[in-house]
């Protein structure tokens, strides 16, 4: 009987062996992590903005998703409430009261920074997120394995998932409309924006353009641009009239924001070992634990 069980241990601890040898030699599931210094930005000044939310229609227009006429986003009836990009609306703008003009309201928009340290890209155990060369953060949906740790990494809680799809759900946030820029486009939302709140280019060059801005019209901005460095950078960069926290901005500091289980994740499906193999594994050296205590109990009889 010993013989027996010694036997079937060791059979078994060769084909976990074999098990993790040929996971190890798989491909990593390494993710694009690129940050380039001629990486490209936007700058949005909300002191410019007047809230007619044209740049929504026509991110919804790009990325194909449901949308009324450009007429209903007249309708400013939303901004009693504040609302947050979700999977049917990739950006959205929000209103907030001027410190010096009832009648000026200032007004957000909101979407994914597209960080320079992306948290997502830490998080994700599969590599489905990418900070691309151009500065963009964008998501494979053939990677992509559901486990929604980007969401929960996300320091500005913007990646939505899309509960009401029980058998391919998507991950959906602003992909910084890199069909577009690919083709030599800007983002969709700056190319309909009617009184240029939104500007697209070189991030370097736009920080230079907002401390310009800054230094020429002191009563007009506080001193700070939100997305210099705001969690090691940004690639969306913002002025204000009033404290970004007063505009729902969170309060983060200057280190990057990594994905909180990016050391276990990543070191265990670095070689992109499906969670169902992994399993399997554990299961083995469970089974061998169990037998072998088993066998000892016997023994002992």
């Amino acid at each position: 009987m010993a013989k027996h069980s010694r036997r079937d241990f060791l059979k078994t601890s060769a084909l976990i062996g074999s098990a993790t040898l040929g996971l190890s030699s798989t491909a990593k599931a390494a993710p694009e992590n690129v940050l380039s210094e001629d990486r490209m930005g936007v700058l949005v000044d909300t002191t410019v903005c007047i809230g007619c939310r044209k740049c929504e229609w026509a991110c919804k227009s790009a990325h194909d998703l449901p949308t009324a006429s450009i007429e209903t986003y007249d309708d400013r009836s939303v901004f009693s409430n504040v609302r947050r990009p979700d999977d049917k609306a990739l950006t959205v703008v929000n209103e907030y009261q001027s410190i010096t003009s009832d009648k000026l309201p200032i007004n957000v928009k909101v979407q994914c920074m597209h960080c320079d340290h992306p948290a997502c890209v830490s998080a994700c155990i599969v590599g489905a997120f990418s900070k691309k060369e151009n500065g963009s953060v964008v998501w494979d949906t053939d990677k992509c394995i559901g486990c929604r740790y980007c969401m929960v990494a996300c320091p500005f809680q913007i990646p939505a998932f899309e509960f009401e799809k029980a058998l391919k759900p998507d991950i959906k946030k602003c992909d910084f409309c890199i069909n577009r820029t690919a083709s030599g486009k800007i983002p969709a939302c700056t190319e309909i924006c009617p009184v240029e709140a939104i500007t697209y280019g070189r991030r370097e060059d736009l920080i230079r353009t907002a401390k310009e801005k800054i230094k020429n019209y002191p009563h007009r901005y506080i001193n700070r641009i939100f997305g210099e460095y705001e969690v090691g950078g940004t690639s969306w960069l913002y002025l204000s009239s009033k404290e970004f926290e007063q505009l729902d901005f969170p309060k983060l500091g200057k280190d990057p924001a990594p994905g909180v289980s990016e050391a276990i994740q990543h070191g265990i499906f670095s070689y992109f070992v499906p969670p169902v193999a992994l399993y399997a594994l554990l299961g083995g050296i469970m089974w061998i634990n169990k037998n072998k205590k088993h066998n000892e109990t016997d023994t002992e009889n």
